[in-house]
């Protein structure tokens, strides 16, 4: 990685970007591509939806959590585990990533719920619960496609789900009856289960951390870190990228008869989900660079704030309100914008980098390349 304190020029920009190939230049094609496909597939065959949902085990789905997994596990044989302590170290980076995900975030997502549905008590609950549920997985791909810090993030990551577990079932009392009884609003009754949260968080993020740290600790005591970084990774790493497309293409073939047939219960939906990602992650930017976290570590904090765990908010509005509540349509319209968004902003962040940060990512624009 070069240090460079003088942002290139546009010209220079589209120079590098123009020599790419057309799989690296058009990533974000794809993904969106792999979204249209899920949703033409759930929504013109017939059952498809069904089927897939009944490959389960509780309330996990088989299909999701393979992909996942597959996603997971290439971006966690990354993570040089060794270095961890410095990111524990850092007492900035961990106070702001807490204060951020677990007090501003779901207050933020509260407000923004009676703010834009305060008419729909079904989609301003299924909102309330997405923000609460703190993201444990896409956002390892989000920020190793943004240059942010893999140390920090996994690190992030694996305090979030701790918290996840202790803190889950009792922010949805505080947020959902807590809160609006002080406010003389209408609450909302949920029995959250602390099984479903505690499965989640351990097929989810729990297996591929796990695999991740046993491939990178036999594989550098048995051929060397040279080896394993700059042989097995490369080999490895394409496979992050499969297993985001396959994931985002079963989330929504799995849900596209229902996002179809309501287009405007999902629009009031979108909109402040779409505030939500954008204003958290601007948020989070804009502190980490105040704090002088530097661009990687900002990055991280930003990303690890404003993803959600929608796996966690679907199988919890799912199994405490039912498969065709407006709290599970909440849920699944969270992917619909998060995907999107959140690969926008991945641009965003590396363009914030040769505006407001001193060194340059190891590429000016996120490729395929970056899942190697």
């Amino acid at each position: 990685m070069s240090i460079q304190t003088t942002a290139p020029s546009p010209a220079a920009e589209a120079a590098g970007l123009g020599k790419l190939s057309t799989v690296d230049r058009f990533l974000p094609v794809w993904i969106i591509a792999a979204m249209a496909v899920g949703l033409l597939l759930g929504k013109f065959i017939p059952g498809l939806n069904t089927a897939l949902d009944a490959l389960k085990i509780g309330s996990v789905s088989l299909p999701i959590a393979v992909g996942l997994l597959v996603m997971m596990y290439p971006v966690l044989a990354k993570v040089r585990y060794n270095e961890t302590g410095r990111v524990l170290a850092d007492r900035r980076l961990m106070i702001t990533s807490l204060v951020l995900n677990w007090l501003l975030a779901p207050a933020f997502m509260f407000a923004l719920a009676w703010i834009f549905v305060p008419d729909l008590p079904e989609y301003r609950t299924g909102l309330i619960i997405v923000g609460l549920a703190r993201c444990i997985a896409m956002v390892m791909i989000w920020n190793d496609l943004a240059c942010g810090d893999r140390e920090a993030a996994a690190v992030l990551v694996f305090i979030n789900s701790v918290f996840q577990v202790l803190a889950f079932g009792a922010l949805g009392w505080f947020y959902l009856q807590v809160v609006p009884g002080w406010l003389g609003l209408p609450v909302t009754s949920a029995d959250f289960s602390f099984g479903s949260i505690t499965i989640s968080v351990l097929v989810f993020l729990g297996l591929p951390l796990l695999a991740g740290f046993l491939t990178r600790t036999v594989g550098e005591r048995a051929k060397g870190r040279d080896w394993y970084e700059g042989t097995f990774l490369p080999r490895l790493g394409p496979w992050a990228l499969f297993g985001l497309l396959f994931t985002i293409t079963l989330l929504f073939a799995l849900q596209g008869q229902t996002i179809t047939s309501q287009p405007f219960d999902v629009v009031r939906v979108a909109v402040p989900l779409l505030v939500y990602f954008v204003v958290v992650f601007g948020a989070g930017m804009g502190i980490g660079r105040a704090l002088g976290l530097g661009y990687a570590k900002t990055t991280t904090l930003a990303f690890t704030a404003a993803g959600n765990n929608f796996e966690l908010a679907i199988a919890v509005a799912i199994g405490t309100f039912g498969v065709t509540s407006g709290q599970a349509l909440a849920g699944v319209v969270g992917p619909l914008i998060e995907v999107p968004v959140l690969i926008a902003l991945v641009y965003v962040a590396l363009w914030a980098r040769t505006r407001f940060f001193t060194h340059q990512p190891r590429s000016a624009w996120p490729t395929s390349r970056d899942f190697r």
